[in-house]
Protein backbone atom coordinates (compact mmCIF):
# COMPACT_ATOMS: atom_id res chain seq x y z
CA UNK A 1 0.00 0.00 0.00
CA UNK A 2 1.03 3.48 -1.12
CA UNK A 3 1.46 5.85 1.96
CA UNK A 4 0.96 9.04 0.02
CA UNK A 5 -2.57 7.78 -1.91
CA UNK A 6 -5.47 10.31 -2.58
CA UNK A 7 -7.82 10.66 0.44
CA UNK A 8 -10.53 8.92 -2.39
CA UNK A 9 -8.17 6.67 -3.38
CA UNK A 10 -7.33 4.82 0.16
CA UNK A 11 -10.19 3.50 2.63
CA UNK A 12 -9.18 1.13 5.90
CA UNK A 13 -11.70 -0.44 8.19
CA UNK A 14 -11.93 -2.86 10.83
CA UNK A 15 -15.08 -5.47 10.70
CA UNK A 16 -14.15 -6.92 14.52
CA UNK A 17 -12.72 -6.35 17.64
CA UNK A 18 -9.76 -8.86 17.09
CA UNK A 19 -9.20 -9.12 13.67
CA UNK A 20 -6.95 -7.40 11.27
CA UNK A 21 -7.65 -3.71 9.32
CA UNK A 22 -9.22 -4.51 6.25
CA UNK A 23 -6.69 -2.04 3.85
CA UNK A 24 -7.72 -0.90 0.30
CA UNK A 25 -6.20 1.77 -1.87
CA UNK A 26 -7.46 2.61 -5.46
CA UNK A 27 -3.89 1.98 -7.33
CA UNK A 28 -3.27 2.86 -11.38
CA UNK A 29 -3.50 -0.60 -12.13
CA UNK A 30 -6.34 -2.20 -9.72
CA UNK A 31 -7.81 -2.46 -6.43
CA UNK A 32 -5.18 -3.21 -4.20
CA UNK A 33 -6.23 -4.77 -1.02
CA UNK A 34 -4.74 -6.54 2.78
CA UNK A 35 -6.31 -8.23 5.52
CA UNK A 36 -3.95 -9.80 7.68
CA UNK A 37 -1.73 -11.30 6.22
CA UNK A 38 -3.75 -11.88 2.80
CA UNK A 39 -3.13 -9.49 0.01
CA UNK A 40 -3.67 -9.06 -3.63
CA UNK A 41 -4.17 -6.83 -6.85
CA UNK A 42 -7.93 -6.90 -8.68
CA UNK A 43 -7.59 -4.98 -11.60
CA UNK A 44 -10.35 -3.00 -12.63
CA UNK A 45 -11.30 -5.03 -15.54
CA UNK A 46 -11.54 -8.00 -13.74
CA UNK A 47 -14.33 -7.02 -11.39
CA UNK A 48 -17.54 -8.51 -12.70
CA UNK A 49 -20.05 -7.34 -10.16
CA UNK A 50 -20.31 -4.63 -8.07
CA UNK A 51 -23.48 -4.51 -5.26
CA UNK A 52 -24.04 -1.67 -2.90
CA UNK A 53 -26.57 -2.21 0.04
CA UNK A 54 -27.90 -0.64 3.14
CA UNK A 55 -27.24 -2.26 6.00
CA UNK A 56 -28.34 -0.85 9.41
CA UNK A 57 -27.14 -2.91 12.23
CA UNK A 58 -27.59 -2.48 16.23
CA UNK A 59 -27.02 1.16 17.34
CA UNK A 60 -25.29 2.46 14.13
CA UNK A 61 -28.10 3.03 11.56
CA UNK A 62 -26.43 4.51 8.85
CA UNK A 63 -23.96 1.35 7.55
CA UNK A 64 -23.49 0.71 4.06
CA UNK A 65 -21.82 -1.98 2.68
CA UNK A 66 -20.43 -2.41 -0.54
CA UNK A 67 -19.68 -5.96 -2.40
CA UNK A 68 -17.53 -7.00 -4.97
CA UNK A 69 -17.27 -10.05 -6.78
CA UNK A 70 -13.98 -11.03 -8.96
CA UNK A 71 -14.51 -12.80 -12.05
CA UNK A 72 -12.69 -15.92 -10.85
CA UNK A 73 -15.84 -15.97 -8.09
CA UNK A 74 -13.63 -14.31 -5.20
CA UNK A 75 -15.16 -11.64 -3.01
CA UNK A 76 -14.81 -8.71 -0.87
CA UNK A 77 -16.69 -7.03 1.41
CA UNK A 78 -16.10 -3.56 2.30
CA UNK A 79 -18.19 -1.69 4.91
CA UNK A 80 -18.74 1.64 5.89
CA UNK A 81 -18.18 1.21 9.40
CA UNK A 82 -15.36 -0.35 12.21
CA UNK A 83 -16.28 -2.01 15.35
CA UNK A 84 -15.49 0.26 18.34
CA UNK A 85 -16.66 -1.99 21.01
CA UNK A 86 -19.00 -5.11 20.98
CA UNK A 87 -21.90 -3.22 20.93
CA UNK A 88 -20.83 0.67 18.77
CA UNK A 89 -19.58 1.02 15.25
CA UNK A 90 -17.63 4.32 13.93
CA UNK A 91 -18.84 5.30 10.56
CA UNK A 92 -15.74 5.81 8.46
CA UNK A 93 -15.53 9.34 6.64
CA UNK A 94 -13.58 8.37 3.73
CA UNK A 95 -16.57 5.47 2.42
CA UNK A 96 -18.61 7.54 0.18
CA UNK A 97 -15.27 9.29 -1.54
CA UNK A 98 -13.72 5.67 -1.97
CA UNK A 99 -16.22 4.19 -3.62
CA UNK A 100 -17.55 6.96 -5.74
CA UNK A 101 -13.62 6.82 -6.93
CA UNK A 102 -13.76 3.18 -7.44
CA UNK A 103 -16.54 3.27 -9.91
CA UNK A 104 -14.63 5.93 -11.50
CA UNK A 105 -12.03 3.84 -12.16
CA UNK A 106 -13.71 0.89 -13.16
CA UNK A 107 -15.58 2.77 -15.63
CA UNK A 108 -12.08 4.94 -17.20
CA UNK A 109 -10.41 1.35 -16.90
CA UNK A 110 -13.17 -0.01 -19.52
CA UNK A 111 -15.05 -2.22 -16.98
CA UNK A 112 -17.96 -4.34 -17.88
CA UNK A 113 -18.71 -5.14 -14.44
CA UNK A 114 -22.91 -5.60 -13.61
CA UNK A 115 -23.86 -2.40 -11.11
CA UNK A 116 -26.14 -3.61 -8.39
CA UNK A 117 -28.22 -1.90 -5.96
CA UNK A 118 -29.85 -3.11 -2.99
CA UNK A 119 -30.73 -6.50 -1.85
CA UNK A 120 -30.78 -9.53 -3.99
CA UNK A 121 -34.13 -10.15 -5.32
CA UNK A 122 -35.15 -12.96 -4.02
CA UNK A 123 -33.70 -12.39 -0.62
CA UNK A 124 -35.78 -8.94 -1.21
CA UNK A 125 -38.79 -10.83 -1.94
CA UNK A 126 -38.51 -13.10 0.69
CA UNK A 127 -38.60 -10.77 3.30
CA UNK A 128 -41.23 -8.62 1.97
CA UNK A 129 -43.03 -11.98 2.04
CA UNK A 130 -42.44 -12.67 5.71
CA UNK A 131 -43.44 -8.67 6.76
CA UNK A 132 -46.45 -9.34 4.76
CA UNK A 133 -47.51 -12.71 6.85
CA UNK A 134 -46.65 -10.77 9.75
CA UNK A 135 -48.62 -7.87 9.22
CA UNK A 136 -51.99 -10.11 8.38
CA UNK A 137 -51.20 -12.01 11.68
CA UNK A 138 -50.93 -8.67 13.39
CA UNK A 139 -54.42 -7.46 11.86
CA UNK A 140 -56.15 -11.02 13.12
CA UNK A 141 -54.57 -10.42 16.83
CA UNK A 142 -55.80 -6.19 16.99
CA UNK A 143 -59.30 -7.46 15.72
CA UNK A 144 -59.19 -10.18 18.32
CA UNK A 145 -58.07 -8.17 20.97
CA UNK A 146 -60.62 -5.28 19.86
CA UNK A 147 -63.81 -7.82 19.98
CA UNK A 148 -62.24 -9.42 23.51
CA UNK A 149 -62.14 -6.04 24.97
CA UNK A 150 -58.51 -5.92 25.45
CA UNK A 151 -57.45 -2.41 25.18
CA UNK A 152 -53.79 -2.52 26.39
CA UNK A 153 -53.04 -5.39 24.04
CA UNK A 154 -54.89 -2.81 21.37
CA UNK A 155 -52.58 -0.20 22.46
CA UNK A 156 -49.34 -2.40 22.25
CA UNK A 157 -49.87 -4.12 18.66
CA UNK A 158 -50.78 -0.53 17.53
CA UNK A 159 -47.49 1.00 18.95
CA UNK A 160 -45.55 -2.06 17.77
CA UNK A 161 -46.78 -1.49 14.34
CA UNK A 162 -45.83 1.87 14.13
CA UNK A 163 -42.79 1.29 15.07
CA UNK A 164 -41.71 -1.36 12.98
CA UNK A 165 -43.07 0.32 9.84
CA UNK A 166 -40.68 3.28 10.75
CA UNK A 167 -37.99 1.54 11.29
CA UNK A 168 -38.68 -0.96 8.27
CA UNK A 169 -39.30 1.64 5.84
CA UNK A 170 -36.12 2.98 5.23
CA UNK A 171 -34.33 -0.11 5.10
CA UNK A 172 -36.81 -1.63 2.12
CA UNK A 173 -37.05 1.18 0.32
CA UNK A 174 -33.16 1.76 0.06
CA UNK A 175 -32.75 -2.15 -0.51
CA UNK A 176 -35.28 -2.56 -3.75
CA UNK A 177 -32.91 -4.49 -5.81
CA UNK A 178 -32.55 -2.35 -8.88
CA UNK A 179 -29.40 -2.10 -11.66
CA UNK A 180 -27.16 1.15 -12.05
CA UNK A 181 -24.65 2.66 -14.07
CA UNK A 182 -21.60 4.01 -13.45
CA UNK A 183 -22.50 7.11 -14.15
CA UNK A 184 -25.35 7.25 -11.82
CA UNK A 185 -24.29 5.55 -8.34
CA UNK A 186 -27.21 5.53 -6.21
CA UNK A 187 -27.00 7.77 -3.23
CA UNK A 188 -28.99 6.21 -1.11
CA UNK A 189 -27.22 3.67 -0.68
CA UNK A 190 -24.18 5.49 0.48
CA UNK A 191 -23.74 7.85 3.27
Amino acid sequence: MAAAAAPDHAYAYKASLVGAAHLYELAADGLSWRTGRKAGLWRYRDIAEVRLSYRPMGMQAKRFRCDLRHEDGSRIVIMSTSKQTVALMQPQAGYRGFILELHRQMEAAGSDASLHGGLRPGLYWTIVAALVLVGVAMVALLVRALVTGEFAGVAFIIGFAVFATWQLRGVLRRNRPRDYTFADVPADLLP
